[in-house]
């Protein structure tokens, strides 16, 4: 389990108004994000921005960093919760991971019985949006619950329940299960379908240059986060200290490394 303060890179790139311009005089990079209306069946572009599209400056120093950790202080009133809860999904009857064809049948299904929008990525439906929530795919076809911002517990409990219910109920019919668990012991690297996301296939070619289980991590593990706000600094480290503290604690109980890795 994490805790982390959500920092959305994204909202920065996709300011306008004054708060945009005053960013770009400042010079931040601009990104410029096709996206589509919302509507049944809908879908909305993920292809990663043109050059063109980039509009680099002068580069980012310390200050404009700290700055905007500082404006995303916000009063006690204005606090938000958002998780993310991710699963593997396996085929019930061999209990083998499921590949890319089987995980987009599901989105489709997820988008037609309860009215997502598709997000595609040169033809192949990587996610689904849905207001200010949306499911997307890590690297080994983990499927992921990106939450909206919610402002109490029993609301984000909701949520996942909601989630849950809508993917048992396509997946059912597909012969596919899913399973929350921290990592899977019983799939090996050449077993799991790698997703078609761009950025996805530049990171297989990284990490092996870089440390021995960086696949590992990509492929075969999932995670439980938190993103919570906070009023000041010292808020802040608070609540990053306490994260820091029940980390261990959520890591033992969710991630059976015991079966790779013997505790003795």
């Amino acid at each position: 389990m994490a805790v982390a303060s959500r920092l959305a890179v994204a909202r920065v790139a996709l300011d306008g108004g004054a708060a945009g311009r005053r960013r770009r005089r400042r010079g931040r990079p601009v990104v410029a994000v096709p996206t589509a209306g919302r509507g049944r069946g809908g879908a909305v572009a993920a292809s990663p921005p043109t050059e063109e599209a980039v509009q680099m400056t002068e580069p980012l120093t310390k200050e404009d960093l700290v700055a905007y950790l500082v404006s995303g202080c916000k009063p006690k009133e204005n606090w938000r919760i958002g998780t993310e809860h991710e699963k593997f999904g396996f085929e019930v009857d061999t209990l083998r991971p499921i590949k890319y064809d089987q995980i987009r049948d599901i989105l489709n299904g997820l988008a037609e019985r309860f009215d997502w929008d598709k997000i595609v990525e040169e033809n192949n439906v990587i996610g689904l949006k849905q207001g200010k929530q949306s499911i997307s795919l890590e690297p080994g076809g983990q499927f992921e619950l990106s939450g909206a911002p919610l402002e109490t517990l029993h609301q984000t409990c909701a949520e996942v329940n909601s989630h849950l219910y809508q993917v048992k109920a396509v997946g059912e019919e597909m012969g596919i299960g899913f399973l929350g668990i921290g990592f899977q012991p019983k799939w090996a690297l050449s077993d799991i379908p790698i997703m078609p996301k761009g950025r996805y296939e530049i990171m297989r070619n990284y990490m092996p240059k870089v440390g021995s289980l960086g696949l590992d991590m990509m492929f075969r593990t999932c995670t439980v986060q938190v993103n919570l706000d906070f009023s000041s600094e010292q808020d802040m480290i608070r609540k990053f200290h306490t994260g820091l503290a029940l980390q261990p604690v959520g890591t033992f109980v969710i991630f059976p490394d015991h079966l790779l890795y013997p505790l003795t």
